[in-house]
């Protein structure tokens, strides 16, 4: 007899259905899997089988073949366990499947029959959404995330006998049911505070300036001044998400199989942190099954590279494509998977080996050879990419010894909410959430600037020896300095301010 059961396969982000198709005939005691499964996948049948003999279920002594469509696309992951079993039963009649062509089912089985959760499972809901199934039944521990899927039932499972129950209406499963505005409103998350920072009201500024258009940022100063600081507490003045970024990065983390249990969607913006001994595969996503890296990991939020020459020149050059184009390809020999990763890059460093390059207080120990490779290690290329670029100075003691604390980060985050708002109308319809995003045709359009303001970036361009994609940043800054003011055109203090921010490439890194 043969039986159809329909789950869904994953290729980078996005879903593809997948129809599980059992035949059983006479012939030598036999279980074949074909239709380009991996390692895991071919591995599944000695799961079902073990899993639906614990379960009280009886395992066929004839041929049995199942065929995962499309044959044409490779299958990976455990994920194909349940509708292999499920569709092994049906085939049986041991379970009747009502509604198949609108059911899917998602699911790693242990050998006991029990039904374990397994990554990406959110966009595979959405995939099955898209293609008009209504039932969807997913491990307990996916539930909530898939039922950040509306439009479709979600049936939360333990095991194989609770599936039985439920369709020989012995035992009905009630569909898990989620609200995720209320779950976006209730949502609140501590983070450090700005006020605790003393002094460095410049980089705060900078900082600031950065959260309200997803400008990337590099600080620069000696150890001790604040930098870690500083940027650890990015995600307190961070705008709020949409709901569409946030469905977005939580179909990364699924992917990534790191969503943790009982969050259906993940409402703060993520900062992730790799220590500097990362690989390039670690940073831009790679091994066998092309999963997400880092980068991909802060999409919609921050990834934060501390001591930024520490890193080897070869993952720091990995960067280049991610920032420019938000988005990381993945190319191996079996699939190239493209992920997104529009993040705020924050990265700090000192000005040199020893960290003391032009402190006021100690004396750098470095010889000119030492501080050149040391910086060397920032090419000009990658540096060009790094809007903002701030210096960052060893703290006054008066700063430090006094009582006065510093603006709360709940009133930056006003500022920042209102110009993200600004740039979420001003871009509506065209995809994209902020000033950083622009591109050379969008800059012309919404970064105009008068003439004497033009005279004036332009003796700034020639004097800093700045690049075409320099001069663009500059614009993308200025627009969103000027949000921030509240003007709808940019003025010659926005330009001023923005070309502030670029003064660091002569003084560092001529």
């Amino acid at each position: 007899m043969l039986s159809q059961i329909y789950t869904c396969g994953l290729m980078g982000i996005e879903g593809f259905m997948v129809c599980a198709e059992t035949d059983i005939s006479g012939g030598m005691p036999s279980f074949d899997v074909v239709g380009l499964p991996d390692a895991a996948v071919k591995e599944a049948k000695e799961r079902a089988k073990s899993a639906i003999k614990n379960s009280g279920f009886k395992m066929p002594s004839k041929r049995i073949i199942t065929n995962l469509s499309p044959a044409n696309q490779r299958k990976e992951g455990t994920s194909y366990d349940l509708p292999m079993a499920i569709s092994l039963l049906d085939a049986t009649e041991q379970i009747k499947i009502e509604d198949r062509d609108k059911t899917v089912f998602i699911g790693e089985l242990s050998l006991d029959g029990s039904i374990n959760s397994c990554a990406g499972v959110l966009p595979m809901v959405i995939t099955a959404y898209k293609n008009g199934f209504e039932k969807a039944f997913v491990p307990m521990d996916n539930a909530s995330e898939a039922a950040a899927v509306e439009g479709i039932d979600i049936y939360p499972v333990r095991n194989i006998r609770e599936i039985a129950a439920h369709f020989d209406g012995s035992q009905r499963i009630e569909p898990y049911r989620v609200d995720i505005a209320d779950y976006f409103a209730r949502q609140a998350e501590e983070e450090p505070d700005f006020c605790d920072v003393k002094g460095q009201e410049n980089v705060k500024r900078a900082l600031e300036v950065a959260a309200a258009g997803n400008h990337n940022v590099i600080m620069i100063g000696s150890p001790g001044s604040g930098k870690s600081m500083l940027a650890r507490r990015m995600g307190s003045i961070l705008p709020d998400m949409t709901f569409d970024e946030a469905l977005e990065t939580t179909k990364i983390h699924s992917i990534a199989g790191i969503l943790p249990k009982d969050v259906p969607m993940i409402v703060h913006r993520p900062m992730r942190s790799p220590h500097h001994t990362a690989s390039s595969a670690a940073l831009a996503g790679g091994t066998r099954n092309a999963r997400p890296g880092e980068l991909s990991l802060a999409h919609n939020g921050i990834l934060f590279l501390d001591e930024l020459p520490e890193f080897r020149r070869d993952v720091l050059e990995v960067l280049r494509q991610p920032l420019e184009d938000g988005m990381v390809t993945i190319s191996r020999a079996n699939a190239v998977v493209t992920y997104p990763c529009n993040i705020m890059l924050i990265a700090s460093m000192n000005p040199c080996k020893c960290g003391y390059f032009g402190d006021s207080r100690r004396s750098c120990t470095c010889t000119e050879a030492q501080i050149s490779k040391y910086r060397g290690k920032i090419s000009g290329p990658l540096l060009d990419r790094i809007d903002i670029q701030v210096e960052v100075a060893a703290v006054d003691y008066d700063d430090l010894s006094s009582m006065k604390k510093g603006e709360e980060s709940a009133r930056i985050k006003e500022r920042v909410n209102r110009a993200r708002q600004l740039q979420l109308e001003r871009y509506k319809g065209m995809k994209i959430y902020s000033n950083s995003q622009l591109t050379a045709g969008m800059i012309d359009e919404f970064c105009r600037i008068d003439s004497q303001t033009n005279i004036m970036l332009k003796a700034a361009f020639e004097t800093l020896g700045l690049s075409a994609r320099a001069h663009s940043r500059i614009l993308k800054v200025a627009r969103t300095i000027a949000d921030l003011a509240g003007e709808k055109d940019i003025k010659a203090e926005h330009i001023a301010e923005a070309i502030q921010y670029r003064s660091l490439d002569r003084k560092y890194f001529e």
